[in-house]
């Protein structure tokens, strides 16, 4: 008899924490583009609780605010309100443009996630590949959130999932460079033409240009992986300028796995990264 209860129990403790309430496709821009909406993920009850905010991959041209496997529920069960955004995409727009859009994303969460049982003191901003430039430039230059309104302050953490734009120059003449010695044909839009052509519009879309001491940037967990050189010298890169300012930062680099895989298994039981990102979360909410 005990047993039983005991399993009844165990299955009565799983559903509460699965439950949650799923708001998909809530435009955060007044009669604006399609892409312009985000979902929302919120714990049974919630009420105050940290949030994180997650921006999609897929080489600024593709990806969806759904791509984000189990890392809704990761988050819920650690006591967060998650929301994914969607935004514009390249060519339809240019590079300041989408950021733009993310920000605004930004700014209409922190006035409405109240609404939902987040607490808008309290953002953890994270995004894989494209999405981990974006999150990076996003907690670095506070221009974009000030210009919507929002609060730089109110980052707790930043965790981008394997980037290799955090220093766009660096990449530009990495990849070029490769392709030349090789003497192979230079990429058709790469990342030369995607951040504007101009090595000033290079410059500007770099987190590591963006970094300085004082400015209310909140930590990092950088992840990445171990065995990509382009991610991993970009992680490495990003993680020193940070460390030069006085940011705490910590970087992983996770071995036996690939750039979609790595996106993929955080929040499975078992993964290491999930591992660091268990810590890092850890961490930042003690503050």
């Amino acid at each position: 008899m005990k047993n039983i209860l005991t399993l009844l129990l165990s299955f009565a403790m799983a559903a509460i924490s699965h439950a949650q309430t799923i708001k998909r496709g809530i435009p955060y821009v007044e009669n604006g583009h399609a892409r312009h909406v985000l979902d929302i993920y919120s714990p049974a009850n919630a009420k105050n609780l940290p949030v994180v905010f997650w921006i999609h991959g897929g080489g600024w041209t593709s990806g969806d605010k759904t791509d984000v496997k189990t890392k809704p529920q990761w988050f819920m069960n650690k006591g967060f309100v998650f929301v994914s955004t969607n935004y514009r995409l390249l060519p339809d727009v240019d590079m300041g443009t989408l950021i733009r859009d993310v920000a605004k994303a930004y700014g209409w969460m922190e006035k409405h996630i109240a609404e939902h049982g987040g607490d808008p003191k309290r953002v953890l901003v994270g995004g894989h590949s494209a999405g981990a430039q974006l999150a990076a430039i996003l907690c670095t230059d506070d221009r974009y959130l000030k210009a919507e309104g929002a609060s730089f302050e109110s980052l707790i953490g930043c965790v981008p999932v394997d980037g290799d734009t955090y220093d766009v120059p660096a990449i530009i003449e990495t990849a070029e460079t490769r392709l030349r010695v090789h003497h192979l044909p230079p990429r058709v839009n790469g990342h030369r033409e995607k951040f504007g052509i101009t090595p000033a519009n290079h410059i500007d879309f770099s987190a590591v240009t963006h970094v300085a001491k004082g400015k209310g940037i909140p930590p990092f967990l950088i992840l990445h992986v171990a065995s990509h050189p382009d991610t991993s010298a970009q992680a490495q890169r990003l993680a020193m300028v940070l460390k030069e300012a006085g940011v705490p930062v910590k970087t992983f680099g996770a071995k036996d796995t690939s750039h979609v895989k790595l996106n993929d298994d955080l929040g499975l039981p078992e993964d290491p990264a999930t591992k660091a990102l268990t810590e890092f979360v850890a961490q930042v909410l003690k503050k």
